[in-house]
């Protein structure tokens, strides 16, 4: 039976610990801890924010559905308000790349110390300089390294596709995760994205069966290719009855996860809301 999780890149305005807090009081199974700022930015959360989360989880029973290292705004000190990808697994720059590369380890490494089944990355745009070519290599040989760390820390890493990505749909991730070659490389699969890129998401679903490390939940106005602009279950027009009957029919039983990042205004009446549009669908 699939379980209901929230992301707390919705809780921005809100330390970790209160996050994890307010989720639990709205009846959710499992959180998502983003590992960014402000939560969980990995290259200084220190022993004592790790206790802090340790012990919010403890006292509201939450199961750590997964950690969310997407995006990496806390490594700008001049960060605008808005979620970006770089230093990505495909930067040009061999450094950078290195960055991101070690910053996915330490995702993995925490996703084991609280008890998460995955950590999901990006893959990250190819930027001027770049050639898709080069960066689907690089994206290679840093997967190549970070798969065989996950194996060892027991996490599996999900690569999220996204529209205008490197790997931006259902087909590039499956070629992606055949090329690498590994059990511990699976999909992060969001419902919006798939819906953006013009895919049947109930269909992409069966299309990722035995693949899939968790699932991401949002509407979106349009449908299949909508907008990508992330809204509560009911505000837009995807239809989440097959996609949960998707889930069921390749026998999915992990969380699926609202990530709704776009409604800091007021986070607890959209985790609220989600999660009584989709209730019925895990009864």
């Amino acid at each position: 039976m699939v379980q209901l999780a929230f992301s707390t890149n919705a809780y921005t305005r809100f330390d970790l610990p209160e996050a994890i807090r307010r989720i639990a009081d709205h009846g959710y199974d499992g959180v998502e801890i983003l590992a960014d700022v402000p939560h969980a930015f990995l290259a200084d959360f220190d022993e004592r924010d790790r206790e802090r989360v340790l012990t919010a989880l403890d006292e509201t029973g939450l199961s750590v559905s997964n950690v969310n290292a997407n995006t990496t705004r806390g490594y700008y000190d001049d960060a605008p308000p808005s979620a970006f990808f770089d230093p990505t697994l495909i930067s040009g720059d061999e450094e950078d790349r290195r960055w991101r590369i070690d910053y996915t380890k330490a995702a993995l490494d925490f996703a084991a110390l609280v008890g998460a089944p995955a950590a999901c990355v990006a893959s990250g745009s190819a930027l001027p300089g770049t050639p898709p070519g080069e960066a689907y290599d690089y994206l290679l040989e840093s997967l190549d390294e970070l798969t065989d760390y996950a194996e060892g820390v027991g996490v599996d890493l999900g690569i999220e596709f996204e529209p205008e990505l490197l790997v931006e749909d259902t087909e590039e991730v499956l070629t992606l995760i055949d090329d690498v070659g590994s059990d511990a490389l699976g999909v992060n699969f969001d419902v919006g994205h798939a819906a953006v890129c013009g895919e049947d998401p109930a269909e992409s679903i069966r299309q990722c069966a035995g693949h899939i490390t968790g699932i991401h939940l949002e509407d979106i106005a349009g449908g299949r290719g909508g907008k990508h602009y992330h809204l509560v279950p009911g505000e837009g027009d995807i239809d989440f009855e097959p996609v949960f009957g998707a889930l069921d029919d390749i026998g999915y039983d992990g969380f699926a996860t609202f990530e709704l990042y776009t409604y800091p205004d007021d986070p607890d009446d959209a985790a609220r809301r989600a999660r009584d549009e989709l209730a019925d669908y895990v009864r």
